[in-house]
């Protein structure tokens, strides 16, 4: 498809919103004019949220993100063209100063503050962009608010840095970036006084009040449907709560009821979407030291008393399905075991950015341990690497034609896209069937579609592949966890996991080989894994493990 193409069927999905707040954007020119510093308002108790995130400053002032490290040693080097520009926004988010023992690290934190306010003029550079500010402001403030006498310089800048956000709200891509946004002016209103703070307040607020109830569904999962991005939203609704005990304010205090509310219902889908070794599946844009891990999330949420949700293990020689209707999910337990099942729609029509082609893809555990698995992510931008880990064949699916089920490009643009149909399922103690059919390859010759269905019963699972109108090769890929070691003996897979139990998994309807895959569980890693690959010989493929 023509690049002209592509774009039409990418844009045409967007919201007018979106259309004319890029187009003003462009247009606008930011006024960067330093204003009157206002007064700081008085709260009940310094900051006292908790923290996740692991230290990127050195001792020796190197820098280290993604797995890359780097010195800070001029002013150009806040927009090193050289380093990566995901790297860049890492350096400016300040991250650091509220990681774990940012206390050590005061000194160190007061002389980069310093730097970052003098090297950084507005509205210039990866600093001055609006997600970059929204997360900087927040991580000042949090910082500022242990400090009895913060230096007027950082107070300055730190007002500057709002008065320029809220000029930059990024109405155009809406979804987590205006979520992030809005809680920056939150924070910013409520952490300075008067009119000019007011006004922040009164816009974060408002901002929220609409997207909260737009993002977050009804089964409590954030509209985006990605796992990390859900724990960090999660995330940023506890540091609001937090925010309304270190500062009792009437306009908090009015919506703490709702913010608890949409945690709840969050916390539970974070727990349907986890495997047994308590970390996220990867379904969309996921990985894990991104976002907080759902253990960190969950203890967050005890000290502001939440109940944490359980995901209990049905009885041995059962099977339990658990639906998360709104968003699409499904989840299959036994005893021993769990399936992570994707029947969704890649995300909101209107924002697809973290979306993968991974529609009717799972992921499978045994034992504790992840068997089979989708690739994750490894990085953002534009290259070939990142289409192939969005790409349809990175996932534990079927490509037809070589073709992915939904047109990802750029980075983060979805151009036409799989959308779930026939949704059925059944359960009863003994066996659990979920079917689902997409439409993402309607689009090719023939106008073909593929349907999958999973039939779990004790110590089995049954995946059922067909396609209705088939044209082209179809192809389906399970993608092992680099633990598991895989043979082939008589056309069946023989998986050996790392605590010895075997799986064994037989194809009828097409002949399986195994291949070197890889596997990205973290931003700048890139695992060996193996996967198997398993060509259609006809219109059927039936895929049944044993353990």
């Amino acid at each position: 498809m023509t690049s002209k193409l592509l774009l039409f069927h990418t844009v045409r999905h967007l919201r007018w919103e979106q259309i004319v707040c890029r187009v003003a954007a462009r247009l606008r020119k930011i006024d960067a004019t330093s204003v009157p510093t206002p007064a700081l308002a008085r709260w009940s108790r310094a900051w006292a949220g908790a923290v996740y995130k692991l230290p990127s400053l050195a001792p020796d002032d190197t820098w280290t993100f993604l797995g890359e490290s780097h010195r800070v040693e001029g002013v150009s080097d806040w927009n090193n063209p050289v380093w990566s520009k995901l790297w860049l926004y890492n350096l400016h988010y300040f991250d650091d100063l509220d990681a774990v023992d940012a206390h050590a690290r005061r000194a160190q934190h007061q002389r980069w503050v310093t730097h970052w306010a003098a090297d950084n003029p507005a509205p210039l550079g990866n600093g001055w962009e609006p997600y970059t500010l929204s997360l900087r402001i927040v991580n000042w403030i949090k910082w500022l608010s242990t400090d009895p006498a913060p230096q007027p310089a950082w107070l300055a800048s730190l007002a500057l840095q709002v008065e320029v956000l809220q000029q930059r709200l990024e109405y155009h891509l809406l979804g987590n970036h205006l979520f992030a946004n809005a809680k920056a002016l939150v924070f910013a209103g409520m952490y300075f006084s008067g009119e000019r703070a007011q006004g922040w307040l009164e816009k974060g607020l408002a901002i929220l009040d609409r997207e909260i109830q737009e993002q977050f569904l009804a089964d409590g999962a954030h509209f985006e449907l990605s796992p990390m991005y859900h724990a960090t939203l999660l995330w940023d609704l506890l540091d609001l709560l937090e925010l309304a005990g270190c500062r009792e304010h009437p306009a908090l205090r009015n919506r703490v009821g709702v913010w608890r509310e949409n945690v709840g219902c969050g916390l539970a889908w974070l727990a349907s979407m986890c495997h047994a070794d308590g970390e996220i599946g990867f379904f969309n844009d996921a990985a894990f030291g991104i976002a907080p891990a759902p253990a960190q999330v969950y203890s967050y949420a005890e000290c502001l008393d939440f109940a944490i949700p359980m995901m209990q293990r049905p009885a041995e020689r059962q099977v339990r399905l658990t639906r998360m209707a709104s968003s699409g999910y499904a989840r299959i337990d036994w005893a021993e075991a769990q399936a992570l099942i994707d029947v969704a729609k890649i995300g909101p029509d209107y924002l697809p950015g973290h979306a993968h082609a991974d529609t009717l893809s799972f992921e499978w555990s045994l034992h504790g341990q992840r068997v089979l698995v989708n690739s994750g992510t490894s990085q953002y931008g534009d290259d070939a690497e990142r289409q192939r880990q969005r790409g349809t064949a990175a996932h534990n699916t079927v490509v037809i034609g070589g073709e992915n089920s939904s047109e990802v490009w750029a980075g983060f643009r979805v151009a036409r896209r799989a959308y779930p149909i026939g949704l059925t399922v059944a359960a009863t103690p003994a066996e659990v069937r979920v079917g689902c059919a997409h439409d993402g390859y309607r689009r090719l010759t023939g106008r073909p579609v593929h349907r999958r269905e999973w039939l779990a019963s004790p110590r089995e699972l049954q995946v059922t592949d067909t396609l209705f109108a088939r044209a082209g090769d179809a192809v389906a890929y399970f993608h092992l966890h680099p633990d598991v070691r895989a043979t082939i003996v008589d056309g069946v897979v023989r998986l050996q996991l790392k605590g010895a139990e075997t799986v064994s998994l037989r194809f009828e309807g097409g002949v399986p080989t195994l291949s070197p895959s890889t596997w990205h569980p973290r931003f700048g890693e890139s695992v060996a894994t193996t996967r198997i690959v398993v060509p259609f010989l006809a219109a059927k493929l039936v895929a049944v493990m044993n353990w």
